[in-house]
């Protein structure tokens, strides 16, 4: 018998169907952009209860939307299935696909926090609410991909551009993403910073080093520029977002030998900007301090996405009465951290949150969460339901 079903077998955790879905799920080893067989479950549950499924395989990437109700707003539960790669397996005190509960009480797996966990608590806190309100008002639907660890192209993002298309609209949705700082519900993620890459190529002539007169150090002509994008004030932030920063991540130049002058100098670097600026005014002004300094230069732009806020609205407001009734404590709100699929969702012009486990773990060896926030998990979900739909 596994360590895992050794655990599930103990009289506090067999009466929790989160949990035993969770388990089940976390023994997956679906390692992006592979399923691995996760989605299959979740939709084996939720046809169970009457979801249409609509299984959408988009560039070789598994993804499903399934919807349940025929009126009202539509509410979906959105999330992924894939996980990040476990890094060395010596490293975990039990191996990361045979997930355990510890002796503190700690779920213990890949993807316990980001986020199975949190799927598994979608699906019961929909079981419960379909159960008790078998003729709901309004719409539940379940959007959710394998491509959100990955390039994320052929997941969330594609089957946004479908539901576009065809016109469907998501009036609320609730991402699963690990929001949680402390203790679970502390924090409700209400929007996401944009982010914008760039990959910056300065020319110059390669040359001795003895002889500089006859080269052109493409580093000495960039440091200026460099210095003052480091130092520009994008703007200052507002009430929900930071001010943008600009952040260089990588720099190469040179041959390896100590005695060349470099003929390219290549700069990688990201701006995590707020609802104050825009991308094209960001790279407007870039270019123009380069075009200042007299570079010869290429620069290749990478939109991640753009910023999104829900500032206000019924979503919210629900989730956070959930939060309260269920943990005692009312979440705060954050726009902190990455991105995440929330981004391309947003873009309908949905109300979109994100609501899940405690994130100190998330990609890290031993990730884990409290084996009994599930739990809580889901019934703050089904509260949110509740409050909506009911």
């Amino acid at each position: 018998m596994s360590q895992a079903s050794r655990t599930i077998a103990s009289p506090s955790t067999a009466r929790s169907a989160t949990l035993a879905l969770a388990l089940e799920l976390l023994e997956r080893p679906s390692v992006t952009p592979d399923d691995h067989g996760c989605q299959a479950l979740m939709i084996e549950r939720l046809e169970h209860i009457g979801f249409q499924i609509e299984r959408m395989t988009i560039g070789g990437i598994e993804n499903f939307w399934a919807t349940r109700g025929q009126h009202g707003p539509l509410l979906a539960f959105a999330g992924h299935t894939d996980v990040v790669p476990s890094g060395p397996e010596r490293e975990w005190d039990h191996p990361p696909f045979e997930p355990v509960i510890d002796d503190a009480g700690f779920l213990c797996g890949r993807g316990a926090a980001d986020m199975k966990g949190s799927l598994a608590a979608m699906v019961t806190a929909a079981e419960r609410f379909v159960a008790a309100h078998p003729d709901h008002h309004g719409r539940i639907a379940f959007l959710i991909t394998a491509d959100e660890e990955g390039p994320a192209i052929h997941g969330t993002r594609a089957v946004v551009e479908r539901l576009r298309e065809r016109h469907e609209p998501l009036d609320y949705c609730i991402v699963g993403e690990p929001s949680s700082t402390r203790q679970l519900g502390d924090v409700i993620k209400n929007g996401r910073r944009g982010s914008l890459g760039g990959v910056l190529r300065v020319r110059g002539i390669q040359g001795h080093v003895a002889y500089p007169h006859l080269a052109r150090n493409p580093i000495h002509q960039a440091l200026p520029v460099l210095s003052e994008l480091v130092n520009e004030p994008w703007d200052a932030g507002n009430d929900f977002f930071p001010a943008t920063s600009f952040q260089i991540s990588n720099l190469y130049a040179g041959t390896g030998a100590t005695n060349v002058v470099p003929g390219e100098l290549e700069v990688t670097f990201n701006f995590r900007y707020s609802s104050e600026v825009t991308q094209d005014q960001l790279r407007e002004r870039v270019e123009q301090k380069l075009a200042a300094h007299g570079l010869d230069y290429q620069l290749d732009w990478t939109l991640n996405g753009e910023p999104f806020l829900t500032a206000a609205g019924e979503l919210l407001e629900a989730a956070q009465e959930a939060c309260e009734t269920i943990t005692g404590h009312r979440p705060a709100l954050s726009t902190s951290g990455g991105t995440s699929d929330g981004r391309f969702i947003a873009t309908l012009g949905t109300q979109v949150i994100e609501l899940g486990p405690v994130n100190a773990t998330i990609h890290q060896v031993n990730e884990r969460i409290r084996a009994d926030d599930l739990d809580t998990l889901s019934r703050i979900y089904e509260a949110t339901l509740e409050r909506l739909f009911a």
